[in-house]
């Protein structure tokens, strides 16, 4: 049984094991892993299925038996879209609960403002989403996609395959919107695209009203060059503005979007007919690609652990360096030494009934942290393999520590 028909098919019974399990076993019995996703908020229609994915796995690896001969206990802590308080619930988790790994966040400011708790505890997250690259830390596993496992290719695809020339780098106003765009263009005008040939636009978490923007899109692509929107717009801001695409007539064959962050949740409760032949670029589709993520996540743990016959994060983290495991496409997903993992690549295109077709599948591609087209980051390397132990080793220089973590 595919993970996907399991987590529609059975989640309910799951969550109801794991949370009849919680009670019937002393701590001793137990490993505690934390659940760090907003449950309330704007980040909520993406998190939430994540959750569930994570108290699903975590039964179905009690039922194979646990791990070293110990039962799993969720602990599930909601940061309610909150970044700082992000931060404040890992603390909790790590310091309080005594959570063995956490499996969590969603946008790159919760990530970051997590990342010096788990650094200072000596604690591993699992970050399950694509993310903007530009960084490496010993204390977190980059399971999503990095920008030359989605970004990038999604852009070749479309300079490709629909002769675009034109683009609109669209996102929310935070930290992957803005880096994913600042690679982005960076590697467009390196290809020869004009900077007058991109248009950047951000708007605020939540955002509703998309009338002007979408005008000032359909503007921007009345110039004689095909043009293309390149979306990193997270949470429920993408309702709207799917619709408003729809209310003023913006086809895919006309302008067509890809977006990075939208799936089949995102999509639930539209009208996806005025939308079909939108792209989005993620890693596996059938459920969302960060459910894939927390899979991947979650199983090479239990493998490293087993490994290492011990929850220690020092021996995990050197055992889990690369652990294989199974992905949902039919291969592998390895952990490099960055703590990034290998991926292909997929672009597909969205149906009438709000599922996604595959247009395009790569091969497995190597999740790059430091992009290869920014000045401050060509030449950096991450590889946490001793004696090295460095995500930002310079090779110019022969240095660890030329930026960043």
């Amino acid at each position: 049984m595919t993970f996907s028909k399991m987590l529609t098919g059975a989640l309910l019974g799951a969550i109801m094991s794991t949370t009849a399990f919680h009670g019937a076993f002393a701590a001793d019995d137990t490993i505690k892993i934390g659940v760090l996703h907003s449950l309330s908020g704007t980040m909520a229609i993406s998190e939430t299925t994540l959750k569930d994915a994570m108290l699903m796995l975590i039964d179905e690896q009690n039922k194979k038996g646990g791990v070293l001969g110990k039962k799993l206990e969720a602990v599930v802590v909601d940061p309610a879209s909150d970044w700082p308080l992000f931060a404040e619930k890992a603390r909790q988790l790590i310091s309080q609960d005594k959570v063995a790994a956490v499996f969590g966040c969603w946008t790159s400011s919760s990530r970051k403002s997590v990342l010096p708790v788990f650094e200072e505890l000596n604690s591993i997250l699992f970050y399950p989403v694509q993310y903007e690259g530009e960084e490496s830390s010993r204390n977190i596993f980059y399971t999503g996609a990095a920008p030359n496992q989605q970004a990038i290719p999604a852009v070749d695809y479309l300079a490709n395959t629909e002769g675009v020339e034109r683009w609109v780098l669209a996102g929310t106003d935070y930290v992957y919107p803005q880096t994913t765009n600042k690679i982005l263009k960076a590697y467009l005008m390196s290809k020869g695209v004009k900077e007058e040939d991109i248009m950047i636009n951000y708007t605020p978490f939540g955002h509703s009203d998309w009338q002007t923007i979408v005008s000032d899109i359909k503007k921007f692509g009345s110039a004689g060059k095909k043009t293309a929107v390149v979306s990193t717009i997270n949470g429920d801001a993408n309702v709207p503005f799917y619709k408003e695409l729809a209310n003023q007539g913006v086809k895919a064959e006309d302008i067509p979007v890809v977006a990075f962050s939208v799936g089949e949740e995102e999509l639930a409760g539209l009208d996806t007919t005025p939308l079909v032949g939108h792209l989005a670029a993620w890693n596996y589709f059938q459920s969302v690609d960060p459910m894939e993520a927390a899979y991947i996540g979650f199983n090479a743990w239990v493998k490293a652990v087993e490994a290492a016959g011990t929850t220690d994060t020092d021996k995990v983290l050197d055992s889990i360096i690369g652990v294989s495991v199974p992905n949902l496409s039919g291969g592998y997903a390895t952990v490099m030494p960055n703590h990034h993992i290998t991926k292909p690549v997929l672009i597909g295109e969205i149906q009438s009934d709000g599922q996604f077709q595959i247009v395009q599948q790569t091969a497995q591609v190597v999740g790059d942290e430091w992009s290869d087209y920014l000045p401050d980051s060509k030449d950096l390397i991450s590889d946490w393999r001793k004696p090295m132990s460095c995500g930002n080793f310079n090779v110019a220089s022969g240095k660890c520590g030329g930026k960043g973590m």
